[in-house]
Protein backbone atom coordinates (compact mmCIF):
# COMPACT_ATOMS: atom_id res chain seq x y z
CA UNK A 1 0.00 0.00 0.00
CA UNK A 2 1.29 3.32 -1.09
CA UNK A 3 1.54 6.63 1.46
CA UNK A 4 -1.05 8.21 -0.24
CA UNK A 5 -3.51 5.22 0.50
CA UNK A 6 -1.84 4.83 4.09
CA UNK A 7 -3.12 8.56 4.30
CA UNK A 8 -6.08 8.28 3.34
CA UNK A 9 -6.95 5.06 5.54
CA UNK A 10 -5.72 7.39 8.49
CA UNK A 11 -7.50 9.92 7.65
CA UNK A 12 -10.53 7.71 7.31
CA UNK A 13 -10.23 6.46 10.58
CA UNK A 14 -9.42 9.83 12.72
CA UNK A 15 -13.00 11.02 11.26
CA UNK A 16 -14.69 7.80 12.01
CA UNK A 17 -13.35 8.34 15.73
CA UNK A 18 -14.31 12.20 15.92
CA UNK A 19 -17.74 11.72 14.83
CA UNK A 20 -17.93 8.63 17.84
CA UNK A 21 -16.76 11.24 19.92
CA UNK A 22 -19.01 13.75 18.82
CA UNK A 23 -22.54 11.04 18.87
CA UNK A 24 -20.98 10.27 22.30
CA UNK A 25 -20.53 13.93 23.39
CA UNK A 26 -24.66 14.16 22.30
CA UNK A 27 -25.82 11.17 23.52
CA UNK A 28 -23.80 12.24 27.26
CA UNK A 29 -25.71 15.52 26.90
CA UNK A 30 -29.19 14.27 26.28
CA UNK A 31 -28.36 11.92 29.06
CA UNK A 32 -27.60 14.47 31.76
CA UNK A 33 -30.72 17.00 30.53
CA UNK A 34 -33.08 13.52 30.81
CA UNK A 35 -31.49 13.02 34.30
CA UNK A 36 -31.83 16.72 35.78
CA UNK A 37 -35.66 16.58 33.92
CA UNK A 38 -36.57 13.16 35.90
CA UNK A 39 -34.92 14.39 39.10
CA UNK A 40 -36.91 17.95 39.62
CA UNK A 41 -39.81 15.69 38.43
CA UNK A 42 -39.44 13.03 40.91
CA UNK A 43 -38.55 15.60 43.48
CA UNK A 44 -41.67 17.79 43.05
CA UNK A 45 -43.91 14.22 43.11
CA UNK A 46 -42.17 13.53 46.38
CA UNK A 47 -42.85 16.84 47.98
CA UNK A 48 -46.78 16.74 46.18
CA UNK A 49 -46.88 13.15 48.30
CA UNK A 50 -45.70 14.34 51.25
CA UNK A 51 -47.95 17.22 51.23
CA UNK A 52 -51.17 15.17 50.96
CA UNK A 53 -50.03 12.51 53.26
CA UNK A 54 -48.86 15.19 55.53
CA UNK A 55 -51.36 17.54 55.68
CA UNK A 56 -55.26 17.81 56.24
CA UNK A 57 -57.87 17.96 58.88
CA UNK A 58 -58.22 15.87 62.48
CA UNK A 59 -61.38 15.62 63.57
CA UNK A 60 -61.29 16.20 67.64
CA UNK A 61 -64.83 15.24 68.13
CA UNK A 62 -68.08 15.22 66.89
CA UNK A 63 -71.44 16.78 68.98
CA UNK A 64 -74.72 15.99 67.84
CA UNK A 65 -77.89 17.48 69.31
CA UNK A 66 -81.52 16.31 69.67
CA UNK A 67 -83.98 18.75 70.86
CA UNK A 68 -86.49 16.62 71.76
CA UNK A 69 -84.30 14.47 73.92
CA UNK A 70 -85.11 12.25 76.13
CA UNK A 71 -86.22 10.58 72.44
CA UNK A 72 -85.89 12.70 69.34
CA UNK A 73 -83.35 12.22 66.67
CA UNK A 74 -80.26 14.27 66.48
CA UNK A 75 -81.03 16.95 64.10
CA UNK A 76 -77.08 18.82 64.17
CA UNK A 77 -74.12 17.99 64.11
CA UNK A 78 -71.09 20.07 65.44
CA UNK A 79 -67.65 18.77 63.94
CA UNK A 80 -64.46 19.34 65.82
CA UNK A 81 -61.93 20.06 63.48
CA UNK A 82 -58.10 21.01 63.90
CA UNK A 83 -54.96 20.65 61.19
CA UNK A 84 -53.14 18.02 61.08
CA UNK A 85 -49.37 17.89 62.38
CA UNK A 86 -46.89 19.79 59.53
CA UNK A 87 -50.34 20.98 58.00
CA UNK A 88 -50.17 23.21 54.90
CA UNK A 89 -52.84 26.01 54.81
CA UNK A 90 -56.38 24.74 54.45
CA UNK A 91 -59.05 26.50 52.95
CA UNK A 92 -62.21 25.81 54.28
CA UNK A 93 -64.47 27.01 51.69
CA UNK A 94 -63.06 24.69 49.30
CA UNK A 95 -64.05 21.44 51.28
CA UNK A 96 -66.14 19.39 51.17
CA UNK A 97 -68.20 17.13 53.77
CA UNK A 98 -70.16 13.92 52.93
CA UNK A 99 -72.66 11.71 54.96
CA UNK A 100 -74.26 8.67 54.38
CA UNK A 101 -76.48 6.80 57.29
CA UNK A 102 -76.88 3.70 55.23
CA UNK A 103 -79.72 4.83 53.59
CA UNK A 104 -79.60 8.56 52.21
CA UNK A 105 -75.97 10.03 50.58
CA UNK A 106 -75.40 13.83 51.58
CA UNK A 107 -72.91 16.37 50.51
CA UNK A 108 -72.03 19.65 51.73
CA UNK A 109 -70.50 22.96 51.11
CA UNK A 110 -69.74 25.83 52.84
CA UNK A 111 -71.53 28.75 53.05
CA UNK A 112 -70.43 32.40 54.48
CA UNK A 113 -73.27 33.65 55.59
CA UNK A 114 -73.15 30.95 58.87
CA UNK A 115 -69.85 31.85 59.45
CA UNK A 116 -69.54 32.98 63.42
CA UNK A 117 -65.94 34.09 65.24
CA UNK A 118 -66.84 32.88 68.72
CA UNK A 119 -63.23 33.51 70.42
CA UNK A 120 -64.21 37.51 69.39
CA UNK A 121 -68.09 37.18 69.79
CA UNK A 122 -67.89 34.24 72.36
CA UNK A 123 -70.61 31.85 71.88
CA UNK A 124 -72.49 29.61 74.81
CA UNK A 125 -74.23 27.51 72.46
CA UNK A 126 -72.99 25.86 69.44
CA UNK A 127 -76.22 24.58 68.29
CA UNK A 128 -77.76 27.93 67.67
CA UNK A 129 -79.54 28.08 64.83
CA UNK A 130 -78.08 31.04 63.03
CA UNK A 131 -74.63 29.01 62.83
CA UNK A 132 -76.42 26.60 60.83
CA UNK A 133 -76.94 26.39 56.60
CA UNK A 134 -79.64 25.02 54.81
CA UNK A 135 -80.07 22.39 52.67
CA UNK A 136 -76.39 20.64 51.34
CA UNK A 137 -74.52 23.33 53.68
CA UNK A 138 -72.47 23.52 56.65
CA UNK A 139 -70.81 26.61 58.86
CA UNK A 140 -67.99 27.48 60.62
CA UNK A 141 -67.47 28.22 64.57
CA UNK A 142 -64.44 29.63 65.24
CA UNK A 143 -63.01 28.62 68.67
CA UNK A 144 -59.62 29.72 68.11
CA UNK A 145 -57.65 31.81 65.48
CA UNK A 146 -54.23 33.31 66.68
CA UNK A 147 -53.35 34.96 63.62
CA UNK A 148 -56.72 36.15 62.31
CA UNK A 149 -56.28 33.89 59.15
CA UNK A 150 -60.18 32.42 59.28
CA UNK A 151 -62.85 34.85 58.17
CA UNK A 152 -66.27 34.36 56.52
CA UNK A 153 -64.95 35.11 52.94
CA UNK A 154 -61.55 33.13 53.49
CA UNK A 155 -61.80 30.72 56.08
CA UNK A 156 -58.63 29.71 56.10
CA UNK A 157 -56.95 27.05 58.98
CA UNK A 158 -53.62 26.77 59.99
CA UNK A 159 -51.55 25.51 62.77
CA UNK A 160 -52.90 25.30 65.91
CA UNK A 161 -56.32 26.21 64.22
CA UNK A 162 -59.65 24.77 65.97
CA UNK A 163 -63.13 25.00 64.69
CA UNK A 164 -66.74 23.31 64.44
CA UNK A 165 -67.90 22.88 61.30
CA UNK A 166 -71.80 23.08 61.52
CA UNK A 167 -74.76 20.92 59.85
CA UNK A 168 -78.49 20.83 59.97
CA UNK A 169 -79.75 18.09 59.15
CA UNK A 170 -83.00 18.35 59.52
CA UNK A 171 -82.81 20.66 56.25
CA UNK A 172 -81.60 17.94 54.70
CA UNK A 173 -84.01 15.02 55.36
CA UNK A 174 -81.27 13.16 56.88
CA UNK A 175 -81.88 13.08 60.98
CA UNK A 176 -80.34 10.14 62.98
CA UNK A 177 -81.87 8.10 65.07
CA UNK A 178 -80.73 5.98 67.52
CA UNK A 179 -78.16 2.87 66.37
CA UNK A 180 -77.77 4.49 63.20
CA UNK A 181 -74.02 3.98 61.52
CA UNK A 182 -72.84 7.31 60.09
CA UNK A 183 -69.74 7.71 57.63
CA UNK A 184 -68.50 9.88 55.74
CA UNK A 185 -65.18 11.83 55.38
CA UNK A 186 -64.19 15.94 55.40
CA UNK A 187 -62.60 16.41 52.48
CA UNK A 188 -60.08 19.03 52.15
CA UNK A 189 -58.66 20.56 48.58
CA UNK A 190 -55.52 19.44 49.41
CA UNK A 191 -54.60 17.20 52.03
CA UNK A 192 -55.82 13.41 53.67
CA UNK A 193 -59.34 13.74 54.44
CA UNK A 194 -60.63 13.55 58.47
CA UNK A 195 -62.66 10.14 58.23
CA UNK A 196 -66.35 10.05 60.35
CA UNK A 197 -67.53 7.28 61.38
CA UNK A 198 -69.86 6.38 64.72
CA UNK A 199 -73.07 5.14 66.00
CA UNK A 200 -75.46 6.66 67.26
CA UNK A 201 -76.50 5.64 70.79
CA UNK A 202 -78.82 3.05 71.74
CA UNK A 203 -81.12 5.90 73.85
CA UNK A 204 -80.70 9.72 73.69
CA UNK A 205 -81.08 10.71 77.15
CA UNK A 206 -79.33 14.21 76.82
CA UNK A 207 -79.72 16.95 74.42
CA UNK A 208 -75.90 17.03 73.37
CA UNK A 209 -73.95 13.80 72.82
CA UNK A 210 -70.71 12.98 72.23
CA UNK A 211 -70.38 10.87 69.00
CA UNK A 212 -67.08 10.62 67.85
CA UNK A 213 -64.12 11.20 69.47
Amino acid sequence: MGKQNKAQVGIGTLIIFIAMVLVAAVAAAVLIQTSGVLQQKASQTGQETITEVSSGLEIVKILGYDSNAPGGSIEKLAIYVTPSAAVEDIDLSKTMISLSDGTNIREFIYNSSYFTDAEATGVSNVFNNSYYGGANEFGIVVLNDADSSLSASTPTLNENDKVFLTIDLSDNSMTLSTRTTVTGRIQPEVGAPAIISFITPTTYTDKVMELQS
